[in-house]
């Protein structure tokens, strides 16, 4: 099959690679899948540049993927082939993702795609639909509730202002360019703060009537913990995490806390339990199912191109999910 590898960390230009490597063959459990679209996420080339070491032979990158099963192993449903599917985790704690003409999988990690999905929608949700929806779990997010969603236009947390709306929330947004914010007014969103020019606390408390939000919805702790202290959570409030630019020590504020019953909630979406997990991808389906979802595909790339893929993505400079075309 064709695919793109890399056999050491290193710069994209410099060690990813693209030609033949062993077809897969599923074994006991396992599906495998044609597949059509790989979505190219950030901790995926975070992982090629080193923060996860080469353990193994080579490594064929990316964990988020949607094709059509074309083989089962002993023990699954033969009823499966031909199924269009998303996957998850697909290069998470294994060498061989989703890079490539083929993937072989737990049969579970292979998720069926509801038919009003297309395959490039399917290759974008994966890690950034799964933390969205885990989040708005955590964020115990109830109709009437205000909620702030820092960086509304990135992969994750566009898909989770679209779920705490639907659950009947009131949602602001923080954008990083106006260009952004105009995404998001399309999409409906017209609570916005452009983060570079205003004062976020400032903005949301003037918004709120001085009330504060029900939940903030954060992907970088190391600059947004500090609107716990200026005032932006309501009293039991849950401040739900998934990231942060800072990965040392990040100062927050015991007194701003304990007054107000306020919850800090921090999940690895790679690492969700089988409970969480199942809630999160039966939801992400009905949501798809009800083609309430919109999504954010970015530019899309030949599998032989996939050195500009990750510098595309290394760039920041693109809006919604790069994708790689597998066919």
């Amino acid at each position: 099959m064709k695919a793109a590898w890399y056999e050491r960390n290193g710069a994209a230009a410099e060690v990813l690679q693209f030609g033949d490597r062993p077809t897969p063959e599923p074994g006991p459990g396992e599906v495998r899948i044609r597949l059509a679209y790989s979505g190219v996420n950030p901790s995926d080339v975070k992982s090629r540049a080193g923060s996860r070491p080469v353990s193994d032979l080579y490594i064929i990158p990316h964990s988020d993927g949607a094709g059509v099963i074309d083989q089962v192993g002993a023990g699954v449903d033969p009823a499966r082939v031909g199924q269009r599917v998303w996957t998850w985790n697909a290069q998470y704690g294994r060498p061989l993702g989703t890079c490539a003409q083929y993937v072989a999988l737990p049969e579970n990690q292979a998720v069926f795609l509801p038919t009003r999905a297309s395959m490039q929608e399917g290759a974008c949700l994966g890690i950034p639909a799964l933390t969205a929806y885990q989040a708005v779990e955590l964020a115990e997010i109830e109709a009437g509730h205000v909620v702030l969603v820092i960086g509304g236009a990135s992969a994750v947390n566009f898909y989770a202002a679209q779920m705490a709306r639907e659950r009947g929330a009131r949602v602001i947004c923080t954008v990083g360019s106006q260009a952004k914010a105009d995404l998001l007014r399309e999409a409906g969103f017209d609570e916005l703060i452009l983060y570079k020019e205003q004062d976020v606390a400032r903005e949301v408390l003037k918004l709120t009537g001085s009330k504060g939000v029900n939940a903030i919805i954060d992907m970088d702790f190391s600059t947004s913990a500090a609107l716990i202290e200026q005032g932006v959570l309501a009293s039991h409030g849950q401040f739900v995490c998934f990231g942060s630019n800072d990965r040392g020590w990040i100062p927050v504020s015991f007194g701003a806390l304990l007054p107000r019953s306020i919850s800090l909630k921090f999940f690895l979406v790679y690492e969700l339990t089988e409970k969480q997990r199942k809630v999160c991808v039966e939801g992400v389906n009905r949501l798809l199912e009800q083609g309430v979802l919109q999504h954010l595909s970015g530019p899309c790339f030949a599998l032989e191109e996939i050195v500009a893929a990750h510098e595309a993505v290394e760039s920041g400079k693109e809006v919604g999910k790069v994708l790689v075309h597998c066919e």
